[in-house]
């Protein structure tokens, strides 16, 4: 799908790393992100767009860390194949 001359998209890895739980803020939300594998063409947009850094791309397409997903679906709107839609959190 992409042409090799393309730069790649880097792993973007998760905003916190370790055990800091004092940080996790997956509780703010009131609409969570769902990534449909199916679309997902593991272009890494909503990665380097999260300003939590709570996703991560790897070969099977767009993974969510919800304990530090704030619910801001800024990965939603700028997913260019709306392989990404919102579903009301649960609590």
């Amino acid at each position: 799908m992409f042409d090799d001359r393309e730069p790649k998209v880097p792993k973007v890895p998760y905003a916190v790393a370790g055990s800091q739980s004092e940080n996790k803020t997956g509780s703010w939300r009131d609409q969570k992100p769902v990534v449909d594998k199916n679309k997902c063409i593991n272009c890494g947009l909503c990665a380097l767009h999260c300003p939590d850094g709570a996703i991560e791309i790897d070969s099977n397409g767009a993974k969510i860390n919800y304990d530090y997903c704030k619910g801001c679906l800024i990965c939603q709107n700028i997913c260019p194949v709306n392989a990404i839609s919102s579903e009301r959190e649960q609590k």
